[in-house]
């Protein structure tokens, strides 16, 4: 996933010369080649994320298209009150790429996991975010970044194998229908969608087909798509590997809350607390209760209720 999002870009800049790489010291393997061919739109401004908001920010007010890519504690966080002044409030058209979204950095410790990004993001006018599950949306993303006039942040994972599209996308900013099913949905965004296509895959073994839905555009939510897809369910789930209480989670909560649907609400993440548990990403996955066999069986226990 995010080499095909790096890929995409870098591949773009002879149609794009004024785009221009900066790093906080973080990725510099996956520029290997574009650093030796372009060494003038690459930037390595170390360990000084501040510095390099602010940096990019001047670069974006000549003229330059910026990319600033770092693992997403360091990328967001740790430099909050720049993206926020400088970025975002003059509505620059920077993308921020940050690395390593939910626990996929286990097991290296609550400073590098990224489950509280899209509560920070939702503070943030005129920041449009993007969570892409699969190489797909990877490239869909990257070329919405390409030509966007606005800040984009891109939340991407370590590492993530699963082809969950088998076509590549066309609109990046609306929900996207994976499968069809029948009284359930679940809707996901990120890395975790790998679990999503194992609990339809074990459900459908079970005669219970489930319609998947992937979030790839979480801020704005295109509220109006969402709402049509959801019209004939009867339960609803989030999944994420994020806090529920300031994800996707939140976000479908506040639907309900609004518009009143048919539907029963399941939302299915990290609690909110801080982790301190030491374990690799599916160990982490399991502890949460988010593997495809763990939803499989709370879906169809809810299902015989509704």
């Amino acid at each position: 996933m995010r080499n095909s999002f790096v890929d995409t870009v870098t591949a773009a800049i002879r149609q794009h010369e004024e785009l221009l790489f900066i790093s906080g010291d973080a990725g510099l393997g996956v520029f290997d080649t574009f650093r030796h061919e372009y060494p003038r739109s690459f930037l390595n401004l170390g360990v000084a994320e501040q510095n390099m908001a602010s940096f990019a920010a001047g670069l974006a007010l000549t003229g330059c298209k910026v990319y600033l890519y770092n693992i997403i504690p360091f990328l967001l966080y740790r430099c909050y009150e720049q993206v926020r002044n400088d970025i975002c409030y003059q509505k620059l058209p920077i993308v921020l790429v940050g690395i390593g979204s939910g626990v996929t950095y286990a097991p290296s410790g609550m400073s590098h996991y990224a489950i509280e990004d899209l509560g920070l993001t939702a503070t943030l006018p005129n920041l449009t975010v993007i969570s892409p599950c699969d190489a797909h949306e990877a490239r869909a993303a990257a070329s919405y970044s390409l030509t966007a006039q606005e800040p984009v942040y891109v939340r991407l994972a370590k590492r993530n194998d699963t082809a969950v599209h088998s076509v590549p996308i066309s609109d990046i900013t609306a929900p996207q229908l994976v499968r069809e099913g029948s009284r359930c949905a679940v809707l996901f965004h990120g890395s975790i969608a790998d679990e999503a296509v194992e609990t339809a895959r074990i459900l459908q073994g079970r005669g219970i087909p489930i319609t998947l839905v992937s979030i790839p555009m979480l801020q704005p939510l295109d509220h109006g798509k969402l709402s049509r897809l959801l019209r004939d369910k009867q339960l609803v789930v989030t999944l994420e590997e994020h806090y529920t209480l300031t994800g996707l989670g939140s976000l479908v909560t506040r639907i309900v809350a609004e518009q009143r649907p048919g539907w029963r609400l399941l939302t299915k993440g990290i609690p909110n607390s801080f982790i301190h548990d030491v374990n690799d990403t599916a160990g982490m996955r399991r502890r949460f209760g988010l593997t495809g066999a763990q939803l499989a069986i709370e879906i169809e226990g809810l299902l015989h209720e509704v």
